[in-house]
């Protein structure tokens, strides 16, 4: 087992770790509903739309009162002097995974509204109630697709969480009703099988049938229908079948100029998602390194930023062919939306925004082009009211910069106030609260898989595209003649690059939230298994997918004893543990081991 496996597994568990799904978003912190206000005079503006050389834009109860060319003062008003600046509407990324702390990263980036195309439907209520609010909050605006629709076993269903999946087109008209019930904004539907990567893994798609079917359900149902297709015939089909838009730009050929004039013809919108294009080529945008975006990045937002890697053998060529397809695109007219696909590898919430901006000037968008596809353009494409532009009645979520945007792209960076609901947005990086544990017993299989703390679920290098495997079960019969033991089984498949399959321990009540474990000295466990090399692995520190800390045992079929000790996890930081891995990988094949007796001593 080698280090660029373990690396790679930290990355995946670290940033693709879509368990978060599961877990709603903390609720927002209340505050004063009333928002101060306030004039922006002598500003150069961007109001979605165009640039005006020069403007005023007056603020009221959280609203925007009104703009023109100039306004005159009021008594008891804020003013705040625009000289040098551009006043832009707040940005809006249009293809996102919002789950955890996503909105309040993505807010301090200037990103007021996040389009969400898969995560947990349970957050939805709040989310609805939350955005048709002018209360004050440090969490970006949220509509989402909630569940998406997918095939038994196809992509969405690798991250552990149950989705309910179709297998006809007869199951569409109530599938598509079930999501609109649960608070879905529109419906995002799946047409992946990974022929695109080059890589030898197949995933199950939803076919031509069904997926036409689900397109027309939704639009029955009065929702948009979207379509996540990487190959260009799936998007094709898809455009044809009637979908509203391609949530990515499809990367195993250029657009040739039949799909090019299919996509303009039918009014569909295409959201590249260039940012974890070039993540998964290992180009990203190297935004850490620009003091405008990295002197405010949380650790968990570095870290997400820092794991993009080549994915499958024809990675580069696939981002060229995605660069070129939206050039051409954008040539003929198709609306060009600004997209992130944030938190895959390579991408942060908030801040790679301003990368794609970025990435679309390259791609041929020219700047002012670039952000009308953070502002009014998806605003239009997905019906959102009162956002995307500066504009009389609308939500005073705004963004002052420095010098041109609409010149120099990159000036968005230069963030100088952001505004959400009317009030100023406190761009300090949140803290990260963690819980301190008591060294002791972790889970003794005596009667469950339940531990004294935290919780266990399975792992494999499906996250990243491969195909093995691994099933968690108590079993009757423990170390030394105790009740019952955890039982690890499943098989590494070669189909990956990084191959892993096993188990892991996540110590708090959300996948890779950190605890307080510097107490503790000693890693313990029986352990017994078919002889393999088991990596246990001790995911750390203060955010973000570091490589986790590694030690390897040898498993054998009768238990063994192992204690650990956690200074020998080299630069292990134990105040923020994060999970604790034990997993088989290479050579591929079957593979078995239990464990017993689990604690931190």
């Amino acid at each position: 087992m080698n280090r660029l496996h373990l690396s790679a597994f930290a990355s995946a568990l670290g940033l693709i770790l879509l368990l978060g799904l599961a877990a709603p978003s903390p609720p927002p912190r209340a505050r004063p509903a009333e928002a101060p206000d306030f004039l922006v005079r002598n500003v150069r503006l961007f109001d979605g739309e165009r640039v005006w050389p020069r403007a005023a834009v007056r603020v009221r109860g959280g609203l925007i009162e009104a703009v023109a060319e100039d306004l005159a003062p009021r008594g008891g008003e804020r003013v705040v002097d625009g000289a040098g600046k551009t006043l832009l509407p707040g940005l809006i990324d249009a293809h996102t995974h919002s789950y955890g702390e996503a909105r309040r990263e993505a807010l301090r980036f200037g990103v007021t509204t996040q389009i969400d195309l898969f995560s947990a439907a349970s957050q939805l209520p709040a989310a609805r109630a939350e955005r048709e609010s002018l209360a004050r909050t440090d969490r970006a605006d949220l509509w989402s697709a909630g569940t998406l629709a997918t095939a038994a076993g196809g992509h969405g269903t690798q991250f552990g969480l149950p989705i309910p999946t179709l297998d006809s087109a007869d199951a569409a008209p109530d599938w598509v009703a079930a999501r609109k019930a649960e608070g879905s904004d529109f419906i995002k539907l799946v047409r992946e099988d990974l022929s695109a990567y080059g890589v030898p893994r197949r995933l199950p798609s939803l076919d031509a049938a069904t997926a036409r079917a689900v397109i027309a359900a939704a639009h029955a149902q009065e929702l948009r229908a979207v379509a996540h297709a990487s190959a260009q015939e799936a998007a094709r089909e898809s455009l044809r079948d009637g979908a509203d838009g391609l949530v990515h730009v499809f990367q195993d050929s250029v657009a040739d100029a039949a799909l090019v004039e299919l996509a303009r013809d039918s009014a569909a919108f295409v959201i590249p998602t260039l940012s974890v294009v070039a993540g998964f080529a290992g180009e990203a945008v190297p935004l850490a390194e620009d003091a405008r975006i990295g002197d405010w990045l949380g650790e968990a937002q570095r870290g997400t930023l820092a794991a993009a890697r080549p994915f499958g053998p024809t990675a580069a060529r696939l981002l060229a062919n995605a660069r070129e397809s939206v050039r051409r695109l954008h040539e003929a007219g198709v609306p060009i939306l600004a997209g992130t696909d944030a938190p895959n590898p390579g991408t942060a919430h908030g801040a790679s925004l301003h990368g794609e901006l970025a990435l679309l000037v390259e791609a041929g968008l020219s700047p002012l082009d670039a952000l009308r596809a953070a502002t009014a353009a998806p605003a239009d494409a997905f019906g959102i009211p009162a956002r995307g532009r500066v504009r009389a009645g609308y939500r005073a979520d705004l963004l002052l910069v420095e010098g041109e945007p609409d010149r120099d792209i990159a000036a968005t960076r230069a963030i100088v106030t952001i505004w959400k609901n009317g009030h100023a947005v406190d761009r300090a990086a949140p803290v990260e609260t963690v819980e301190a544990i008591e060294p002791g017993p972790v889970s003794d299989f005596e009667a469950g898989m339940e531990a004294r703390f935290g919780s266990w679920s399975a792992t494999s290098d499906r996250m990243l595209g491969g195909d093995s495997s691994a099933l968690l079960e108590r079993v009757a019969g423990g170390a030394d003649g105790s009740a019952g033991a955890l039982r690890v089984s499943g098989e590494v498949r070669a189909q990956a690059a990084q191959r892993w399959a096993g188990a892991l321990f996540s110590p708090a009540t959300q996948p890779m939230q950190a605890v307080d474990a510097s107490s503790a000295r000693e890693l313990v466990f029986r352990l017994r298994g078919d002889g393999r090399e088991l990596a246990v692995l001790l995911f750390h520190g203060a955010g973000g997918p570091a490589p986790p800390a590694l030690r390897t045992v040898s498993s054998t079929p009768e238990w063994v004893e192992h204690r650990l000790p956690l200074a020998g996890f080299s630069a292990a930081d134990l105040s923020r543990l994060r999970g604790i891995g034990f997993t088989a990988g290479d050579p591929a094949g079957a593979f078995w081991f239990e464990l017993d007796a689990v604690a931190l001593r």
